[in-house]
């Protein structure tokens, strides 16, 4: 990677590269898109009431959102590496802002759930902004932009829960929609303005039959993840779609393997530098999830159970603010380890320090300042992961698959957040003590999913010692000549 300048797809033009707007403009473009992922937990109580629905079915405004996210993830970012990695951004954020206006429009149950599944279709600009960055910025600006893309799907999910609590506590709930939309809108023109479109395409036909497939196969395991405990861990739906995911999933990997132009390139993939930092990628979105549950249900149960601090939600949002904040403020720190001792030693240290986080929750979780110093602790931590794993993944590819390898990494964590949500659910609802005929989950059910926390963040770090030492990041190929691109396959007019 050099710093010449750039040239525009299609006329080849000189322009000067602007390293700090593309990275700023791609960050927040990542933040608008995470807020999205804590939009609805203020309202979610009350959506019954607002929607005029049972509690059963307006939990979809939050499952069709994962399970919109999971397909799209990494679609969009095989599309990004054939088509356009700006071109699909555009789309993803286009996504984002008409899912914001048909829910802000919305007073019953369907358009909201068709809202909130557009919304997750934009769940792929994070690692889209990743790819971007990779193709475009200097050599020694990537680690330090990719550690502050990764750092800012935690920093939009921190700093939502307080925005999203004080917008609910003093305005009509639609306004939750509006700002989400207006943010995307503003996303979506300073990309326009800022970011240029690579030339560093694969072209090829499109794996519809292979996007099918693993549509399925991951619907259906996350469904029954994470509606496995409403309908019954061994009812007959939820083992039939665990039956169904695996039936598909195995059966979608043979088709990968034999076609040309697969979805997924499998071989990639089970490479081991790949393998073992997407495995690890389920471990660490499993843990730090398991915060996410845990340290605002603490904040706002009575003080009457002996634990509970008796917070509003609004705190509790605010306890949890400053774990994005350490999150971005880590972001170099993360890139200087990378530069140093590679980012395989990235991400051992932060998983390490994400473990120590729970521990130190365990032992700590009688005062607010308590739950802040834990959540900034384990925001460092997840702040060192997630700052690696792009650094990782791109080691070990070809630009030419970088979307697509980083979607398919941003998938294994969302993975890693189902399951986390799932085992929580399970052990909090198994632990519980009786507060005036109510069962709520007892202390020592939380001190289990912390300790589940701290468990998968050393699986993570286990996981971690196995990753290849990296060799130096690959930088992105040059552009290929316009005649190159149209022999590979790609459209001229792309």
């Amino acid at each position: 990677m050099s710093d010449a300048p750039a040239r525009t797809a299609e006329t080849g033009v000189v322009v000067p590269p602007r390293p700090n707007a593309v990275v700023a403009v791609l960050a927040f473009a990542g933040i608008v898109v995470s807020l999205m992922q804590t939009l609805v937990i203020p309202i979610v109580p009350e959506l019954p009431r607002l929607l005029d629905a049972p509690a059963s079915d307006t939990a979809w405004a939050v499952t069709a959102t994962l399970l919109a996210a999971a397909v799209a993830t990494p679609v969009v970012g095989r599309l990004g590496d054939m088509f356009g990695k700006r071109r699909m951004l555009l789309v993803s954020v286009v996504m984002l802002v008409v899912g914001s206006v048909v829910c802000g429009l919305s007073d019953a149950l369907v358009p909201m759930i068709v809202g909130r599944a557009l919304q997750g279709l934009s769940s792929g600009v994070i690692p889209l902004g990743i790819s971007i960055m990779r193709d475009e910025l200097p050599a020694e600006r990537l680690a330090g932009a990719t550690a502050l893309m990764s750092a800012s799907l935690g920093v939009g999910g921190a700093l939502g829960l307080p925005t999203a609590a004080l917008i609910a506590d003093n305005f009509d709930w639609h306004v939750l929609f509006w700002a989400s939309a207006a943010l995307g809108a503003a996303a979506l023109v300073l990309v326009l303005v800022v970011v240029p479109e690579s030339r560093v395409r694969t072209g090829g036909r499109f794996d519809a039959v292979g996007a099918v497939g693993m549509a399925v196969g991951l619907v259906s395991l996350l469904l029954a993840i994470s509606k496995g405990a409403d309908w019954g861990w061994a009812s007959g739906t939820t083992l039939g779609l665990f039956a169904a995911a695996v039936i598909v999933l195995l059966a979608w990997g043979l088709f990968e393997l034999r076609t040309a132009q697969p979805l997924v390139d499998l071989r990639t993939t089970a490479r081991r530098q790949v393998l073992f930092t997407n495995l690890a990628s389920i471990a660490v979105g499993f843990s730090m999830f398991a915060m996410s549950l845990v340290l605002p249900q603490l904040l706002q149960l009575p003080t009457r159970t002996g634990y509970g601090l008796g917070r509003s939600l609004l705190t509790a949002g605010l306890v949890m603010a400053p774990s994005g904040l350490v999150m971005m403020a880590l972001a170099p720190v993360s890139a200087a380890v990378s530069k140093a001792k590679g980012p395989k030693v990235t991400l051992m240290i932060g998983a390490l320090i994400v473990a120590c986080g729970y521990g130190l929750n365990i032992v700590l979780m009688s005062e607010v300042w308590h739950l802040v110093l834990v959540s900034s602790v384990i925001g460092a931590g997840i702040g060192f992961t997630y700052g690696s794993m792009p650094a990782l993944i791109m080691g070990a590819v070809p630009a030419s698959e970088t979307a697509a390898a980083n979607s398919l990494n941003t998938l294994m964590r969302s993975i890693g957040t189902s399951c986390a949500s799932a085992i929580a659910g399970v052990v909090l609802a198994q632990m519980t003590i009786d507060l005036g005929g109510y069962a709520l989950p007892s202390e020592n059910g939380f001190k289990t999913v912390m300790a589940i926390g701290a468990g998968a963040a050393l699986l993570a770090f286990a996981i971690a010692s196995f990753i290849p030492r990296p060799r130096a990041a690959v930088p992105a190929a040059p552009p290929a000549p316009a005649a190159a691109q149209t022999s590979a396959g790609t459209p001229s007019g792309l």
